[in-house]
């Protein structure tokens, strides 16, 4: 597996995976993928990542602003989702971590993620890579006439941020 950084050219794929992550029912409150262009402006750019296996992209990660406040212009929300026939390989353990360094080169001091608490898998690999729940938003939305939680994970940096 090659991990890299995601080219507008992955687009499609990337879309699709992203698709796959919907339907699971336990990835989002998005019930459609984005197009490009609103997708492209609502993500950090130099915190962009493909997981590749045999030259086919299989999973990938990405990092947008919680804020426009300049206070928390270290503080970036974790997307990472893995295609169907990548997933229980440890690619998306794999994606957070290059991620995680690449927020940190980036300046990125505390990154965040919402999880649905039956996405067991995101939960699992979040933690792995020192991600730890700071707390569960009850019945945050409704989807498909179902309240829907979402954990709060947070990982602050060692490196990035510090005094």
């Amino acid at each position: 597996m090659e991990i890299r950084a995601m080219t507008p050219g992955d687009w499609d794929r990337v879309r699709d995976i992203y698709s796959e992550g919907i339907a699971t029912g336990d990835a989002t409150f998005d019930t459609e993928p984005p197009e490009w262009d609103g997708w492209d402006a609502s993500h950090l750019s130099d915190c962009r990542l493909v997981a590749v296996v045999g030259g086919a992209v299989v999973g990938w990660a990405a990092l947008s602003p919680v804020s426009e406040r300049c206070v928390y212009g270290g503080v970036a929300e974790v997307s990472v989702y893995v295609g169907e026939a990548g997933r229980g390989r440890g690619i998306g353990t794999a994606l957070i971590s290059a991620l995680v360094e690449a927020s940190e080169d980036a300046g990125v001091w505390t990154l965040q993620a919402g999880i649905f608490p039956e996405n067991e898998a995101s939960v699992r690999a979040h933690e792995r890579v020192g991600f730890r729940t700071v707390g569960r938003r009850e019945g945050l939305g409704k989807m498909e006439g179902r309240w829907r939680d979402v954990l709060l994970l947070e990982r602050r940096s060692s490196v990035v941020g510090v005094d």
